[in-house]
């Protein structure tokens, strides 16, 4: 059971950047998947999440009009497209699979964003 993400790096401000979450080991469509971040000294946050079928969306405030979560259940990988980004986006960004009482979490991406 893994997740893995990957598409991390370092961007001016303004500009996007698309995380990539692959999954394996599990079976992906049964899953809401979630992206969360956590920037340096602060608690890990909720960004946003997707159905298992990937028809409904949710996002926080802070990302809503800029972020958009994407699914391909063939593939088994989660996408989470950023644009317009903040200084205040920095943070290592987390993938995380939900089925009822079980999570399945990735190790992280880290986002910079430089001002």
């Amino acid at each position: 059971v893994q997740l893995v993400e990957s598409g991390g790096g370092l961007v001016h401000a303004g500009g996007s950047l698309r995380l990539s979450c692959s999954a394996s080991g599990f079976t992906f469509s049964n899953y809401d998947m979630s992206w969360f971040r956590q920037a340096s000294g602060k608690q890990r946050d909720w960004v946003a999440t997707i159905t298992k079928s990937g028809g409904t969306t949710d996002y926080a405030d802070s990302v809503k009009g800029r972020f958009t979560i994407s699914r391909d259940n063939a593939k088994m990988t989660v996408d989470l497209e950023m644009s317009s980004l903040k200084p205040e986006d920095t943070a290592v960004y987390y993938c995380k699979g939900t089925w009822g009482p079980l999570d399945v979490w990735g190790q992280g991406t880290l986002v910079t964003v430089s001002s």
